[in-house]
């Protein structure tokens, strides 16, 4: 018995010196970040002294390029988010809620490599 193990540990061992180990993956560099806002936040007049508008908090909004919806994100209670994406044009949209009046996109984005792009965008809440 002890032969056979001896045998296997010294014919298995030297080949494990010669597999080869995927490298690690790239972390990504590259993406979006920023604010989403929405206004207005009251119907009627503008009342003088007034928030306007205000964070579009955990909402959530998917990613496209070229038509298919490559990522997805949420926003936090601040309204911002932070998506990382390889370097293209995306188009960013509020994911679709059959109750959700307003305007939340279609956004426009350029990631660049190694880059993270910031932006604002503001929503159009829908109240007059």
């Amino acid at each position: 018995m002890n032969r056979f193990f001896l045998g296997l540990v010294f014919t298995f061992f030297p080949l494990l010196g010669f597999a080869q180990t995927q490298p690690a993956a790239k972390a990504a560099t590259s993406g979006i970040e920023g604010t989403i806002t929405i206004s207005p936040v009251r119907g009627g007049p503008v009342r003088q002294g007034a928030a306007t508008s205000q964070p579009l908090a955990d909402t959530a909004f998917e990613v496209k390029h070229d038509g298919q919806v490559v990522a997805s994100f949420q926003t936090d209670a601040n309204g911002q988010f932070k998506v990382m994406l390889p370097p293209g044009h995306y188009t960013i949209s509020r994911q679709q809620k059959a109750t959700a009046i307003g305007s939340y996109g279609p956004f426009e984005a350029d990631v660049s490599a190694g880059k993270l792009a910031t932006v604002h965008w503001d929503c159009d809440s829908g109240l007059r």
